[in-house]
């Protein structure tokens, strides 16, 4: 079990390479070392940890149980903790670091992996998730501090420490104050005739949505009755994953207010932003994947005076506000239903809004799946193979009928596209990524998952305003589909299992 990913995922139970009470406070106690060597004032600052409600009753493991070890370990050298009595939307752990000014934030949660599986997220002081070379120093120190320390196994200390603090009531209340500086037309809001449904899919974020929709005067709120309580082993559903605005910037219409407003996305997510940008004047910024990279580069951009209005990436996050540096669906949840409001009193739905999005700027269509591959050796022969394509040492020139314009490599640092031909994101060689761009306008990633046994691709189709033929676009971005999985994926012979239905 290697720590990266801004923390680490594996499955609950016994053996180095689970998630179980040793191998959390193996990586506490090097987190641990590693802070104190960062922040000389950790002792007076601390340190937030929050879970979830995942459980796995054969080991006795859960979130909370992995949590309370966690605070046993730091508190046990002197540190204070806020730790959560409650479980808690993953947000509020990002939040209460920036809001208490604290070294760095712990969230034992899996988010979307299969209910087996548990996580171990770290955040560091700046709000946003570690990325290098933070998580390199973590997992140096981790293997520097294998052996349990004589007080990490005590966790009882936790009830009785007065270096334990529980922050619930007082950030849920400050989130939900920040969060209501958003709402912009509560009369509207507490008027619409609209009703909104939400699930948690047997998540934390129930009680949470239902207190933001709340604040900002909704009252036809409903909740999936069988999904909304949490639950570890999800039910109703296979996999708990939830893959399975213009207005704004009308108030900031003027170009030099322009000049200081960014929007981010990730490189495998639609580009639309990035079409509305041209037209309209702000910024855009592309990252890597993930929301440590958009969550580190909305910091950046904040502390030099800029704005960051939005952030997303496609599977499936939103950063709202600039209050939270990472993906929150409670603040997203409650500003799409202002939106859905307010649009409702145009007599225009999202859908219609969205739709003139595209009439204006552009169709933007994707079409994202992936394979599962349980052979890490097939899925470096598949990437080595388009890199040497046809055994041409070369990266192919086109794929079934589709002509390829432009290949990056953020594996090898490779970008045809650059006059010096090297990329200009940050490039990994433990993980591979490809994209390339055709010359009908469409963009196709291939990436392997830092946490899943699975090989992803994204494409999407952009084609310019004016071009409004909406089926002709989607069947010609499924033809490009087809291609891709033929010639590139070959899963019949590289043995790969397709996305189930």
């Amino acid at each position: 079990m290697m720590f990266g990913t801004a923390g680490m995922r594996s499955t609950m139970g016994p053996g180095f390479s689970r998630m179980n009470d040793l191998t959390i406070i193996q990586t506490t106690q090097g987190l641990c070392r590693c802070l104190e060597k960062s922040f000389p004032d950790i002792k007076d600052r601390g340190v937030v940890i929050g879970f979830d409600a995942r459980a796995h009753p054969p080991s006795g493991s859960s979130s909370k149980r992995f949590a309370r070890f966690a605070a046993t370990v730091l508190a046990s050298q002197g540190i204070p903790v806020y730790l959560f009595s409650r479980i808690t939307p993953t947000p509020l752990v990002p939040f209460t670091v920036s809001q208490l000014k604290l070294c760095a934030g712990i969230m034992v949660t899996a988010s979307h992996n299969p209910k087996q599986d548990n996580g171990y997220k770290v955040y560091w002081s700046n709000g946003a998730q570690i990325i290098s070379p933070h998580d390199k120093e973590i997992a140096k120190a981790i293997e520097e501090n294998l052996q349990p320390w004589s007080e990490s196994w005590n966790d009882k200390f936790v009830d009785s420490s007065s270096l334990i603090k529980d922050p619930y009531e007082d950030m849920k209340s400050k989130y939900l104050e920040c969060l209501q500086k958003h709402c912009f037309h509560r009369d509207i809001n507490k008027e619409t005739k609209l009703k909104f449904v939400h699930t948690s899919v047997h998540g934390v974020g129930h009680e949470f949505v239902q207190a933001a929709l709340a604040s900002f005067n909704f009252t036809n709120l409903l909740a999936v009755p069988e999904q909304k309580d949490p639950d570890p082993e999800f039910p109703t559903v296979k996999y708990p994953n939830p893959e399975e605005g213009k207005d704004v910037l009308k108030q900031n219409k003027e170009s030099s207010s322009l000049k200081k407003i960014y929007m981010l996305s990730s490189t495998v997510s639609s580009k639309i932003l990035q079409a509305i940008a041209l037209k309209e004047g702000f910024h855009f910024e592309e990252t890597l994947t993930g929301f440590k990279w958009m969550g580190n580069k909305a910091k950046e951009l904040i502390d030099k005076g800029n704005t960051v209005l939005f952030a997303f990436e496609e599977a499936i996050g939103y950063m709202s506000t600039e209050f939270v540096l990472d993906k929150d669906g409670v603040s997203a949840a409650a500003i799409v239903a202002e939106m859905a409001s307010y649009l409702a009193t145009k007599n225009t739905t999202l859908t219609q809004q969205l739709k003139a999005i595209y009439e204006e700027y552009g169709y933007h269509l994707s079409e994202a799946s992936y394979f599962i591959c349980h052979k890490p050796e097939i899925i470096n022969q598949l990437f080595q193979n388009l890199r040497n394509y046809n055994e041409t040492n070369q990266y192919p020139k086109i794929c079934g009928s589709f002509e390829i314009s432009d290949i990056r490599d953020l594996t090898t640092g490779y970008d045809s596209s650059q006059s010096d031909k090297k990329a200009v994101l940050p490039t990994s060689k433990s993980s591979q990524m490809i994209t390339f761009t055709f010359k009908n306008g469409c963009v196709a990633t291939m990436r392997t998952s830092g946490t899943e046994p699975k090989i992803k691709y994204y494409a999407e189709l952009r084609a310019p305003p004016g071009n409004s033929d909406f089926e002709k676009l989607k069947e010609e971005l499924n033809d490009l589909v087809n291609a891709l999985v033929e010639y590139f994926f070959q899963p019949d012979k590289n043995g790969l299992t397709s996305q189930p239905a």
